[in-house]
C-alpha cells in the first residue's frame, strides 16, 4: 500500500494525480475528496477522470488539510495505491428513496464495484449530508453486518446554510450519501473520542421525539440546560427561538458509552436550537431514558485533541511511525470555527503523533465511528482517526 496527498488551490489537481499516476503506473484504487462548497465541480469531475475506481468527495467546512498545510486548504485529496486490496465507491439520493435505503443501495454498490458482493469488507467510509445520519448507518450496516468499522463525517458548508454537497465525481446531491468499502492489503487502526470533559450536570431524558430533546428529568430541556450552562449559552428569556450553535460548542451533552483506558468515553450531541416550547434542537438523536451528562471544553483541548487521537489510532496496534502509511482524520467542523486561529495547534499536534506520515482532516457537520464494544455510532464535535499501516493484513 502507498499513500500520498494532494492539496491545491487553483483545480490542478487532476493534472497533478495524473503525474502521480505516471510515476506509479497505475491510478489510485481510492481518492477521498474533501473540498469547500465553492470549488468548481468540474475540477472534481476532472479529478474523477484520473481515478481506477469511483470518487468518495463531500464538502467540507472552509476546506480541507493535510501533512503539509499551514491553514484549511479549498480542497485536498487522500489517495490509496493497493494493487492487493479492493475498493469500491457509490453514490445514492435521497431524493427518490428514503436515507435507510440509499445507505442500503450504495454500500450494495460499492461491494459490487469491488467484486466483492456478499462479503465483510475491513473498513467503511460514508460521507452523508446532514439529518439522516443514524438512518444511513442503519442502512449501510444492513448489508454489511454490525460489525464493520463505520467512518466517515457528515458534508459541511462554511455557514450551516445548506451548501453541501456529496459526490462520486459524475453526479452530485444535496440530499445523499456517498459509501466506499475498503479490502485492503495491510492492517488499519482507528480511533474516535472528544475533547470534552464531564461536568457534575446529569439528568435523564424524559421525553424526546427524534433530533428534538423535550424535557429532562420531567422539565423542559431548556430550562435544565439553562441552569447548568447559565446565561451564556441560552438567553435570559426562554419561550422564543433561537440558534445557539455557537454559544453551545463549549457545553455539548453526552453520553457515557463505556470506560476505555480508565476513562469515560462520551458520545457528544450537540445543541443547536432553541425552540419557543422550552425544547431544545439537537444535531443528533436521543432517545428516552437515556443518561446526559453536560460536558465542558475549551479552545486549547479542542486544538490539541486532535493529535492525541492520532496517537490513540497508532497506539491501538501498537505500530511504529515507520510502519504508517497513511491517516484518514475526521474534524468537527464546528470545533474548527470555535478554535480556527489554532489551526497550527492540530497540525503540529497530528503531525507530532504521525511524524513524516501523510495525513488528511476534513471539518464536518456530523462524526461517525466505531466505539469498541459498542458500535458503529453518529455523534457530534468528534474526532475520528483511521490509521492505515504497511503491515501485511
Amino acid at each position: 500500500m502507498h499513500i500520498e496527498t494532494i492539496e491545491w488551490s487553483d483545480g490542478s489537481a487532476a493534472a497533478r494525480l495524473k503525474e502521480r499516476n505516471a510515476e506509479h503506473g497505475s491510478k489510485p484504487d481510492l481518492v477521498a475528496l474533501h473540498y469547500a462548497c465553492d470549488i468548481n465541480p468540474a475540477d472534481i469531475s476532472a479529478l474523477a477522470s484520473e481515478m481506477a475506481t469511483g470518487l468518495h468527495a463531500a464538502t467540507s467546512c472552509k476546506g480541507s488539510v493535510t501533512e503539509g498545510s499551514h491553514a484549511p486548504a479549498p480542497a485536498t485529496a487522500f489517495c490509496i495505491w493497493d494493487a492487493m486490496g479492493d475498493y469500491g465507491t457509490a453514490l445514492a439520493s435521497f431524493d427518490s428513496q428514503s436515507p435507510f435505503d440509499a445507505g442500503a443501495q450504495a454500500a450494495s454498490a460499492a461491494l459490487e464495484a469491488a467484486d466483492r458482493v456478499g462479503e465483510m469488507p475491513d473498513l467503511v467510509l460514508v460521507s452523508a449530508t446532514p439529518g439522516y445520519e443514524e438512518t444511513v448507518l442503519q442502512g449501510i450496516m444492513s448489508i454489511v453486518g454490525q460489525d464493520v468499522p463505520i467512518f466517515g463525517g457528515t458534508a459541511a458548508d462554511n455557514t450551516v446554510s445548506g451548501e453541501w454537497r456529496v459526490s462520486d465525481g459524475a453526479a452530485f446531491h444535496a440530499q445523499g450519501v456517498v459509501v466506499s468499502v475498503l479490502f485492503p492489503s495491510t492492517k488499519l487502526h482507528f480511533a474516535y473520542h472528544n475533547g470534552y470533559e464531564p461536568s457534575a450536570n446529569q439528568g435523564q431524558v424524559t421525553r424526546s421525539e427524534g433530533r428534538k430533546l423535550i424535557e429532562i428529568d420531567g422539565k423542559p430541556a431548556a430550562e435544565v440546560y439553562h441552569t447548568w450552562t447559565g446565561k451564556s449559552v441560552l438567553p435570559n428569556a426562554l419561550g422564543s427561538e433561537h440558534n445557539i450553535l455557537a454559544e453551545a460548542t463549549m457545553t455539548p451533552l453526552g453520553v457515557e458509552l463505556g470506560v476505555q483506558d480508565g476513562v469515560g468515553n462520551y458520545l457528544l450531541l450537540h445543541p443547536a436550537q432553541l425552540h419557543a416550547d422550552g425544547s431544545l434542537g439537537l444535531f443528533a438523536e436521543i432517545p428516552d431514558g437515556t443518561i446526559l451528562t453536560q460536558m465542558t471544553g475549551d479552545e486549547q483541548a479542542l486544538a490539541e485533541r486532535a493529535g492525541r487521537v492520532a496517537a490513540q489510532a497508532v497506539n491501538v496496534g501498537s505500530v511504529a511511525p515507520q510502519d504508517v502509511a497513511g491517516a484518514y482524520m475526521i474534524y468537527c467542523g464546528g470545533c474548527l470555527m470555535a478554535v480556527e486561529d489554532r489551526v497550527s495547534t492540530i497540525l503540529d499536534g497530528v503531525r507530532a503523533a504521525l511524524p513524516g506520515v501523510p495525513f488528511q482532516s476534513a471539518f464536518t457537520f456530523g462524526e461517525q465511528g466505531q466505539v469498541r464494544g459498542v458500535g458503529n455510532k453518529h455523534g457530534n464535535l468528534m474526532i475520528s482517526c483511521v490509521v492505515f499501516t504497511k503491515l501485511p493484513n
